[in-house]
């Protein structure tokens, strides 16, 4: 039975829940006579914003009482300078040895700055370079919006129009890119492409892409002459990553989803540390730049002369905010705890492949193979966007309803989603029919995972006959 293995492999791999705050019944807003208030939630969102680690209200607390306590002295002067704190200035240092191994980089190669989005056309800007016919970027039509706009805007900074942007849609008959027609798409424009950059984890789907496979071969196809870039944002502390060892040259990620750090936390980069480690100040590439970026020891002399740091903290342009870096180190320090990405990774796969035993087991399941045309054997139905294979993935997978109904009151996925939050199950909707379910290995159970399931499956049956 589902639920009896759902406790043995709880029994095989342990849950750090009592390490984060639970939203309940009471909290969410939710009035059910079913289950008490102070009942929690089953959050299988942290694919979208992860929950807060207890530690983190404290570790802002920490740093309030210090603004409190010493002003702009504390920049220099902690008051729990003996407690281990940091003085403000170097407030995001100690954050260096606890990020590098969550991208798998070497600790010259990462800074904690910024916001995705921001330290992506950062980055772009440095490391897009046209020349002659290499003038376009190649990469996925379903891309986060933000970085399409990101995309667009610099080839047209650079004087070209949307006919430099190279974008790969996933194939009829397909739900997911696959690697063969990312690499048919390197060769067919081996001789014009500039830059290649995906995501590590799409965003929609939940594939995994094969980080190492594709960077390797634009290497190879091109002789080194294209540049290779990942959007993190669904990777960074969802899956292994090891950028040094894969040879990519930068790569850029928030830290409100896997990382837990809170909404619109601070982020992260990686630049592979062939591009820093002779910066000097007559040596260094022309980048977005700023005052944190320039050697520490001079940095209060003020001078008019840049001489970067040598390492991808020459990237960072201001001083960052100090309750968002303790905020993200609070997490940061729960997963050098429990072993790292790793580690965790082993319990993701297995969570995830229950969920995914769990819905094509059910009878409203549609095979992933089946045409969008086909059929089906019940009124409504549901079909897994998400590769089958538990190593094409991360922590998520998409489900996508059927059929569609214009009217949103009507609509299959709208119905689920509603039935499901009135059940305290907190996952995410993008609309028009799919939703995404993220059973996380640090906060999330296999019997909780079973419940979730459970309770799609009690909508669909509602929905089936007409009660809801």
């Amino acid at each position: 039975m589902p639920l009896e293995k759902a406790k043995e492999l709880d029994k095989k791999f342990p849950v750090y829940k009592e390490e984060f705050a639970i939203p309940t019944f009471k909290s969410l807003g939710i009035k059910s006579e079913k289950f008490p208030e102070d009942t929690e939630s089953i959050y299988l969102c942290g694919n979208s914003l992860g929950l807060m680690p207890k530690s983190t209200k404290a570790a802002i607390n920490d740093e309030l009482s210090a603004w409190v306590e010493r002003g702009v002295e504390a920049h220099f002067n902690h008051p729990g300078q003996n407690e281990g704190k940091t003085p403000w200035v170097d407030i995001d240092l100690p954050l260096v040895p606890l990020v590098a191994p969550i991208v798998g980089a070497k600790e010259n190669e990462v800074a904690v700055m910024g916001t995705l989005t921001s330290n992506l056309n950062a980055l772009l800007i440095n490391f897009y370079k046209p020349r002659g016919r290499r003038t376009k970027i190649l990469f996925e039509k379903q891309a986060f919006p933000s970085d399409y706009y990101a995309f667009v805007n610099l080839v047209k900074f650079h004087g070209f129009d949307e006919s430099h942007l190279i974008q790969l849609k996933v194939q009829p008959g397909h739900t997911y890119l696959t690697t063969e027609q990312i690499k048919k798409a390197i060769d067919d424009n081996i001789d014009d492409l500039a830059l290649v950059c995906f995501p590590g984890i799409q965003y929609y789907t939940g594939q995994f892409f094969k980080i190492e496979e594709i960077t390797n071969y634009v290497k190879e196809k091109s002789k080194n002459e294209i540049t290779v870039g990942w959007d993190l944002a669904h990777a960074a502390g969802n899956v292994p990553l090891k950028l040094h060892d894969w040879n990519v040259d930068f790569a850029a990620w928030c830290s409100y989803k896997y990382l837990n750090s809170g909404p619109g936390g601070i982020a992260g980069i990686y630049v592979h540390e062939q591009y820093t480690k002779n910066n000097s100040k007559g040596n260094f590439t022309p980048r977005l730049a700023g005052w944190w970026g320039n050697n520490a020891a001079d940095r209060f002399k003020m001078l008019e002369e840049f001489d970067p740091i040598n390492s991808a903290l020459s990237y960072r342009q201001s001083n960052p905010s100090v309750i968002d870096v303790v905020a993200v180190k609070s997490s940061l320090e729960l997963f050098q705890k429990v072993g790292g990405v790793q580690k965790l990774r082993e319990k993701s796969i297995a969570l995830t492949q229950f969920l995914q035993d769990l819905l094509q087991s059910s009878k409203y399941n549609i095979k992933q193979e089946a045409g969008d045309d086909e059929p089906l054997e019940h009124k409504i139905g549901f079909k897994i966007l998400t590769p089958l294979n538990p190593e094409e993935r991360g922590a998520q997978l998409s489900v996508i309803f059927k059929p569609h109904y214009v009217n949103k009151s009507d609509n299959i996925m709208e119905k689920v989603f509603d039935y499901l939050h009135e059940h305290a199950i907190i996952c995410d909707e993008r609309r028009p029919d799919v939703i995404r379910f993220a059973p996380l290995p640090l906060y999330n159970s296999f019997e909780e995972t079973y419940y979730a399931a459970t309770r799609l499956f009690e909508a669909l049956d509602k929905i089936a006959s007409g009660e809801v």
